[in-house]
């Protein structure tokens, strides 16, 4: 079994927690069903993933049954859940760890009103200041790519580089959405199906009306850079 520092055995255990927990907020906000859908986590500090297990219950998720994998996808001997096989979205979730460093947090659902919009291969528009200020701009259609290797994570990570939303439709298929972290990832998937559920119904009533792009600007860069409270120890 891989040998990890005492600092690292707390921050593995941390992620454990995070993202068993975090899968409630799939089901709390229904963007899965069944047992589909899942949530990762880069542990901070290491070169290692926690992912769920593959085909288990949302209700019978726990720290302990939540899969440790190196950022090649490859499960941790030994290591607690190990015993189960992880997600079938794991390779997808490792590629993106290892192309962009950045990433601390990757979930996937096949949320509704999102997945609609991914059947038809067709980006979200930005036409809410709500959109503006969570994905600063569409949220753009990625290729087609079937599950099993890391087709997807390529996928995800070629129409992401070099844009600012957090989210990717993949073809035919359901969202992707990248954080600084798990529950980052998550908000991301959260307000991606709002967006996807908003635009339908408008666009139901006529046609929608432009932000302009300089306004869109300005509400991400608030959004990101003023909205919220400042960490603590910060200057007031």
């Amino acid at each position: 079994m891989t040998s990890f520092t005492t600092d690292q055995v707390q921050a593995i255990r941390r992620s454990r927690e995070r993202v068993a927990k975090l899968h409630g907020e799939l089901t709390r906000y229904g963007l899965v069903v069944w047992t589909g859908g899942n949530v990762s986590e880069r542990v901070p500090g290491t070169q290692h993933f926690v992912i769920k297990p593959s085909g288990v219950d949302y209700d019978d998720l726990t720290p302990d049954n939540m899969i440790l994998c190196d950022l090649d996808g490859t499960v941790v001997p030994g290591s607690a859940g190990s015993e189960n096989n992880p997600s079938s979205d794991t390779a997808a979730h490792a590629y993106v760890y290892r192309a962009m460093p950045h990433v601390g947090g990757v979930v996937h659902t096949h949320s509704t009103y999102a997945t609609a919009w991914a059947a038809r291969n067709e980006p979200i528009p930005c036409h809410i200041t709500g959109m503006a200020d969570e994905f600063g701009g569409e949220i753009p259609v990625g290729p087609f790519a079937i599950i099993g290797d890391d087709s997807i994570g390529r996928g995800i990570v070629a129409t992401l580089e070099g844009h600012r939303s957090r989210a990717v439709l993949m073809a035919n298929h359901g969202v992707f959405t990248i954080g600084k972290d798990a529950r980052d990832a998550v908000k991301a998937a959260v307000m991606c199906e709002d967006v996807a559920k908003t635009t339908h119904i408008a666009r139901q009533g006529g046609a929608l009306v432009d932000i302009p792009e300089g306004k869109i600007d300005a509400l991400f860069d608030r959004y990101q850079n003023v909205y919220g409270q400042k960490p603590q120890g910060g200057i007031a």
